[in-house]
């Protein structure tokens, strides 16, 4: 794959990310503070002194949020990519995995609690190897509920109920 030819804004983005995350941006910052600091007495710790470290702060923040979110966003969606790409290679995997965090916010917590569930099975099991998926799980889940219906406590209610949403009772 070739690298494209990046636009100035997403340069300057990464080059000011590398920067203002390196030790010496750090050590600048600590340096204006205490210049603005020591300066105090000669300028009476007047209304100027004060609003000038203020409207720089806030210059500051005000446009580092938008370098960090633009960077956020790139690392996020190369991390979604490298994701999906171990979903699809992965034959073990299920497919629906790969780019759900397009989905609703409900859809993401009802995954979460799935997760959830078989993170507390897989507890209860001797081997720390044994792995589970989605799709493993729904054939556990089905071939659970065919042994539960033939129980005597699953009623009549229940199995009219199943044929309607599989089609037939025989499973």
């Amino acid at each position: 794959m070739t690298p494209q030819k990046k636009n100035l804004f997403e340069r300057f983005a990464n080059w000011a990310t590398i920067a203002t995350g390196s030790s010496a941006a750090f050590l600048i910052a600590i340096s204006v503070i205490i210049i603005w600091g020591v300066t105090g007495p000669i300028f009476h710790y007047s209304d100027t002194w004060q609003l000038i470290i203020n409207t720089g702060t806030t210059i500051v923040t005000f446009l580092m949020v938008f370098l960090i979110q633009k960077s956020q966003n790139k690392d996020s969606k190369a991390i979604h990519l490298k994701l999906n790409e171990l979903l699809a290679s992965h034959q073990g995997a299920s497919n629906r995995m790969v780019d759900i965090e397009d989905i609703t916010e409900k859809e993401l917590d009802q995954l979460h609690k799935f997760y959830v569930q078989l993170a507390a099975l897989a507890e209860k099991e001797d081997d720390l190897t044994c792995t589970h998926s989605i799709d493993a799980a729904e054939e556990n889940h089905t071939s659970k509920l065919n042994l539960l219906k033939t129980k005597p406590h699953y009623t009549n209610a229940h199995k009219l109920k199943s044929r309607k949403s599989n089609g037939s009772n025989n499973h």
